[in-house]
């Protein structure tokens, strides 16, 4: 199933958007702080100087090759012709070999440069890949339930390869243009002084050309980065959303979601097109404008004796050299306007900050003296309200001795998921504090905090891998012979080693290998490896059938043992192993006790659990 959306902007054309449809591109943009995008770029480039300064220097070197050939024309036709004519070879035979060597050099020194930046640029796209992907896993979980993956999948991608296009073919039309520029003006200056000065008086309409291209263009390729994303977005949410899809026959729905989303991607791309296209077009209109009227002004003073021949054809040739570049500066501007938009995404992405921050002077948990591995766990004045709602726990105060297993039932948006994700600290409380044996969760490094406090969730989420590798995703250094007790004591070896390879078997995506009862025991297994001093069970038997719910309360049973555990359960059949069980209703706890004296009660439990037990008959 595609994601809820919005109500598209007064401003699209009609037609942008299906009935029901939100807009994409609202949601996609990220706020990117003032002067992010530039300091990024230093951050990437900087470490590369040297490399960067050696590339630039190879590029310097064969543009002195190139632009020499013209001056040989000239000294040729002025001097070595008429040399030659009067039986001296030297002057031709130096112009003959003086080109071939500028030649030879501008070839070597292209394919030097090429080599030297190809890996300047596969260096700066690897780090700026890897800071997005590890930006992306120390941001907040509310950051990621705003953001799509799709779009986090857009920016890794699509932006960074227009970056890379950029920088592989981009800079260097850019670079060239400049030294052409640079270096051909002070040549026409130098050979006349007035065909140079027309030929510089040329670049200011050009200028003005380039400067409305990059306004014009700079918009619609933000559309152009935006637009990408949104096709992106819907795409990935379909193929993960496949089964309800086809449940639900959402098949011509999406089809025509999808295919708005794609006219509007081809739209901006057309767009983009046409700026590409005034700015050749007047690009080259101004150009052979130019040409034109110094070669006829030049060809007059010829005739008239007040200019060499020869220096006419050079200035021709480096005319044809200055202005032939301009089509690919537009390719240039071209790249750069697609990577800049790319690139302030990134920025944006980037700038953004995790709501739970790392504590800049992080705290140790105490040690653990009795044998017991469980810890204390107070909420303390805790208030709480998502981003996009009214708040969910107005006042909180609970006590969980350590080792005490305490089950937390309620209706729907109770408030009992957000308690746990305050414990696991995946939010912050917006007032009060939840501590861990006495210490703030605040005040714990991230790492400390994962080790004490585990949550197994209702999807037990199997990367692919072996099941032993995710068995050891609870402790990365663990003894195959620890990881295969650990699944001992869960109940899960038998069904492990009946599989193709055993622990060696590849889960494949999202364990789609083995079944849900199954993937359950190995997040279990998982868990009791990690040895934590806080299990979190958030609905871990939910979506389980009888046989394999019974399977996880033996794992349960072993996995909690000593330990201070939550139990969020819809099932109230996993409550009998909790000894103390919380009713919330709209983030208060409404019932407090042992599971038998609420059960024999006539209160909210007892309620649910008569509720229950007609359900089973």
């Amino acid at each position: 199933m595609t994601a809820p959306t919005t109500t598209a902007p007064a401003k699209d054309r009609p037609g942008d958007q299906p009935p029901g449809a939100g807009d994409p591109f609202d949601r996609d943009i990220l706020p990117t702080p003032p002067g992010a995008t530039a300091a990024l770029l230093r951050s990437l480039l900087t470490p590369m100087k040297a490399r960067v300064a050696v590339t630039t220097l190879l590029l310097l070197l064969q543009q002195a090759a190139v632009q020499a050939g013209p001056l040989l024309v000239a000294y040729a036709i002025d001097r070595a012709v008429p040399a030659f004519r009067a039986d001296d070879h030297g002057p031709l035979i130096a112009v003959g070999v003086g080109y071939l060597l500028c030649a030879a050099a501008s070839g070597g020194l292209q394919s030097a440069f090429i080599m030297a930046s190809a890996r300047v640029s596969q260096d700066v796209l690897l780090d700026l890949r890897g800071r997005i992907f590890r930006h992306a896993q120390a941001l907040s979980i509310d950051f990621h339930e705003r953001y799509t993956s799709g779009r986090l999948i857009s920016r890794s991608t699509t932006d960074v390869e227009s970056l890379r296009e950029l920088l592989d073919e981009g800079l260097q039309e850019l670079v060239t243009v400049i030294l052409s520029f640079v270096y051909i003006s002070a040549m026409l200056l130098w050979l006349d002084l007035g065909l140079g000065g027309v030929a510089v008086a040329s670049f200011v309409p050009l200028y003005l050309l380039i400067r409305i291209y990059r306004r014009r263009a700079g918009r619609v390729y933000r559309l152009r980065s935006t637009a990408i994303a949104a096709v992106i977005v819907r795409f990935v949410e379909t193929m993960n959303g496949i089964r309800p899809v086809r449940a639900f026959r959402r098949e011509a729905a999406n089809d025509a979601d999808f295919r708005v989303l794609n006219r509007r991607h081809e739209r901006t791309n057309g767009d983009a097109l046409l700026e590409m296209a005034r700015y050749v077009t007047g690009s080259r209109l101004v150009a052979n404008t130019a040409v034109a009227g110094i070669v006829l002004w030049g060809a007059y003073r010829v005739a008239e004796g007040a200019l060499a021949l020869g220096v006419l054809a050079a200035a021709v040739l480096y005319l044809r050299r200055l202005y032939d570049p301009i089509d690919r500066l537009g390719m240039f501007l071209n790249a750069y306007q697609s990577a800049a938009a790319s690139l302030e995404k990134i920025a944006g992405l980037l700038a953004q900050t995790p709501s739970v921050p790392e504590p800049s002077t992080p705290r140790k948990l105490p040690v653990l003296e009795s044998e017991h591995p469980g810890r204390e766990v107070v909420f303390d004045g805790v208030r709480f309200g998502y981003r996009t709602g009214g708040e969910v726990l107005p006042r909180f105060d609970l006590t969980l001795p350590a080792g005490q297993t305490v089950a937390v039932v309620g209706t729907t948006g109770a408030g009992k998921s957000t308690l746990v994700k305050l414990l696991a600290r995946f939010y912050d409380p917006s007032d009060g504090q939840v501590l861990l044996d006495g210490v703030d969760l605040r005040e714990l490094a991230l790492p400390e905090l994962r080790r004490g406090v585990v949550m197994v969730t209702q999807e037990a989420f199997l990367f692919s891998g072996t099941v032993a590798e995710n068995i050891a995703i609870g402790r990365p250094d663990a003894t195959r012979e620890e990881i295969e007790q650990a699944a001992k004591e869960i109940g899960a070896h038998d069904f492990i080693s009946a599989l193709p390879d055993g622990y060696d078997t590849d889960v494949r995506k999202r364990g789609g290998r083995i079944s849900a009862g199954q993937r359950q025991l190995v997040a279990f297994a998982r868990a009791l490896l990690a040895d934590p001093a806080v299990l979190i069970l958030d609905e871990a038997t939910s979506s389980l059938d009888i046989p394999g719910e019974r399977a996880v309360q033996r794992a349960m049973a072993t996995v909690l043992k000593g330990r201070t555990a939550v139990v969020i359960a819809h099932r109230l059949s996993t409550v009998g192993i909790a000894d103390r069980v919380l009713v919330m209703e709209h983030g208060r706890i409404v019932e407090d006790g042992p599971p038998a004296e609420l059960v024999a009660g006539t209160g909210r439990f007892a309620d649910l659990h008569r509720a229950w037990q007609d359900s089973l008959a």
